[in-house]
């Protein structure tokens, strides 16, 4: 199959992340707020959600090895099937039970999800150029992604005002259209994604899942032997564990501000887009940021920065100071995170760079859900204040895993590192 070159690669790579997007965006408004309108209680919400870190802590480095033995393309399709069982099961859910199996099918979906996408677009490109810069793409990705999930969110706000299905409930029907979109992200992603080293047929699924704990076992290696991508993913087990305070506290602080969960979830779209848009504007300024300063020092600052706006929500007052300094915490989201990952790709080859990014989602994700049960019981037994207050303070404790990188970096570029900071626009 005749290979796509960068533009091509980079226009397919944003449509598929934005369909990839938008069913979660459409999600993020009332998926705190369904669970506790259907009876459970903030902790067997913590305790359900938690079984989603679970699986994806289990799975992680296997799925990762299918992606980089068998292909990208398969493991794509698989996860969006295995997301609209996900998404289905949550529909209906009415209990403790139930909810905590929806999560835990969430969580297979996203250890498949977990890395293929952005693998394909960078061993796309640097099959082009090896040292092609994809800082610029990576942002934006993250701009698109962005606002994919601001304008998800915004619907998702109004579905839940507005209540156009009488016969559903109303914090149920985004979950409804997010079950359509997703379908439409698979129909796309088998349409759109095309892979050099595509292979088909049983044999060769066969030969690829036996070539996994060899991948998985050199991935290790790598890890091993590099202090830049230990400390990278150790960056990721503090941001795991603080993003449950603004990803999950917020809309039941906002529901306790206003006394009503419906009430809660309309104010949350609105909030929920914006924050999504301004983190889109903070992917944008973040090559910028970098030229200035280097990729290193953008990640570190902005994730320095995202602590503090996290701990600053547990010391604001009322709806209006909550919702100021989740919008600043995105912002700065939305700049770290494309530089992050463009330190964790100048790391690792294409056979092993699916695996990596899954051992940095494998330790996010039981990180987030050890957060998730640690600050709801924060939230309940102290105040929701005391729990964003931690959660923040250990996204800010992650500044200095970025100086091994940071020391990388400074070695480069006397030499002219070509992965160095990208220039200026990424228009």
């Amino acid at each position: 199959m005749t290979q796509l070159d960068p533009r091509q690669a980079r226009t397919r790579y944003l449509i598929l992340l934005a369909l990839r997007w938008m069913p979660s965006g459409l999600l993020l408004p009332v998926l705190t707020l369904l669970p506790l309108d259907r009876g459970l209680t903030l902790s067997e919400l913590g305790l359900a959600a938690a079984v989603q870190g679970l699986v994806v802590f289990v799975l992680e480095l296997p799925t990762g090895g299918i992606s980089d033995a068998l292909g990208r393309r398969p493991v794509l399709v698989a996860s969006g099937v295995i997301s609209l069982v996900g998404i289905g099961l949550i529909f209906v859910a009415d209990s403790f039970a139930l909810f905590a199996v929806a999560f835990a099918v969430q969580g297979l979906y996203k250890a498949l999800d977990s890395g293929p996408l952005e693998a394909w677009y960078v061993d796309t490109v640097q099959a082009h150029d090896p040292d092609a810069d994809i800082a610029a793409g990576l942002s934006r990705g993250g701009t698109v992604a962005g606002i994919a999930i601001g304008g998800s969110a915004l619907l998702a706000g109004g579905l839940v005002a507005l209540d156009p299905l009488p016969s559903v409930d109303a914090l149920a029907v985004p979950v409804l259209l997010a079950a359509v979109l997703r379908a439409v992200s698979v129909l796309a992603t088998m349409s759109l994604l095309v892979e050099a080293r595509q292979r088909s047929g049983w044999q060769a699924t066969v030969t690829a899942v036996r070539e996994v704990p060899g991948v998985i076992a050199g991935s290790l290696r790598l890890v091993r032997g590099s202090r830049i991508l230990q400390c990278l993913i150790l960056v990721e087990l503090c941001w795991g564990f603080g993003a449950t305070a603004y990803e999950s506290l917020t809309p039941v602080r906002l529901a306790e501000v206003v006394e009503d969960a419906e009430r809660a979830g309309a104010i949350m779209g609105p909030a929920a887009a914006a924050a999504w848009f301004v983190s889109a504007g903070g992917a944008a300024l973040a090559p910028r940021l970098a030229e200035r300063v280097g990729i290193t020092l953008t990640a570190a600052a902005t994730r320095l920065a995202q602590g503090l706006f996290v701990a600053a929500m547990g010391l604001s007052l009322g709806a209006a100071g909550v919702v100021m300094a989740f919008l600043a915490c995105y912002v700065v989201q939305g700049a770290s995170s494309p530089m992050h990952m463009t330190l964790v790709h100048r790391e690792v080859t294409e056979a092993h760079r699916a695996t990596v990014v899954s051992l940095s989602s494998m330790v996010f994700q039981p990180a987030a859900a050890v957060g998730l049960v640690a600050l709801t019981a924060v939230g309940e037994s102290a105040s929701l204040a005391a729990a964003m207050l931690v959660g923040g303070l250990i996204v800010a404790a992650a500044t200095p895993l970025y100086v091994p990188a940071y020391r990388a970096e400074r070695r480069r570029e006397p030499a002219g590192d070509p992965e160095g900071p990208p220039a200026g626009s990424i228009a």
